[in-house]
């Protein structure tokens, strides 16, 4: 029993550590472009990997993989897992990833400052964005700390606040910001854009089914008064089902999500 509470605080701990650590790789990576300076056959690896990690992340956040993994993970490790997955799958982009000797734009003066801007905004935006629906969630932070003090972790409620007032996915909003807001455009950098964008929106288009599975109706009736996106007046990221909203007297926020734990981004 000893050894198994040991082996929890060191796997618990030490995903918060490689948590940061791949927070502060990425937020250079994503600004300053590749660690490494190779350019060979770059088009091939770096299109891999940022499928790698789109894939891995898919992956762990789908219903059905949930159900067969819990099976062997205890429910208060299922996120820390999912965020070391995540985590490793960026490691490793971020070593192997490989530069283009072709920019596309350059910006300089105050073009590049306007944009370095945007680019912290960004970052502003999704720690915001993450802070509204549990950032303990989407670390493994919270049902560990709950482990840990030996202590059920708290049952979430679906309660839109926020930024999720006026669209869905203020998460991954952010994030394309993120990629698309650098001042010098590679061309290496420029497929990881295209990736990335679609997989957001595709991702986007995911987490509404997801969300709709563990929550229902109450999402269903979310979706019918908030569009997934600004401007999104139509479409899966759009309001989807408005005129059936006009009946609903009240939004049924309060009422708890049964899964997962964490809302993931």
């Amino acid at each position: 029993m000893k050894l198994r509470r040991a082996s929890g605080l060191t796997f618990g701990f030490a995903n918060q550590a490689l948590f940061l650590v791949t927070v502060w790789y990425l937020f250079w990576f994503l600004r300053d472009g590749s660690i490494q300076s190779s350019h060979g056959n770059w088009i091939l690896v770096d299109t891999v990997l940022a499928l790698v990690f789109a894939f891995a992340h898919s992956l762990m956040l789908a219903p059905k993989t949930r159900r067969v993994l819990s099976k062997w993970i205890p429910s208060a490790f299922y996120d820390s897992v999912f965020c070391v997955v995540t985590c490793v799958s960026l490691l490793v982009m971020f070593v192997g990833w490989r530069t283009s000797e072709t920019t596309l734009w350059q910006a300089t003066g105050q073009t590049a400052a306007f944009v370095r801007t945007a680019f912290y905004i960004s970052w502003g935006a999704l720690i915001y964005s993450l802070s509204l629906t549990g950032l303990g969630y989407q670390t493994g932070w919270t049902p560990f700390y709950h482990w840990l003090r030996q202590q059920p972790s708290p049952r979430r409620e679906f309660k839109p606040r926020g930024a999720y007032k006026l669209f869905r996915h203020p998460v991954y909003l952010s994030f394309l910001g993120l990629v698309w807001f650098t001042p010098t455009m590679t061309l290496d950098h420029a497929v990881l854009t295209a990736i990335w964008t679609a997989y957001i929106f595709y991702g986007s288009f995911l987490k509404d089914r997801r969300l709709e599975f563990y929550i229902g109706e109450p999402y269903k009736y979310y979706q019918a008064r908030v569009p997934g996106y600004p401007l999104f007046f139509w479409g899966p990221l759009g309001r989807r089902g408005a005129k059936s909203a006009e009946i609903i007297p009240e939004e049924p926020s309060s009422l708890p999500a049964a899964e997962p734990q964490r809302e993931a981004a």
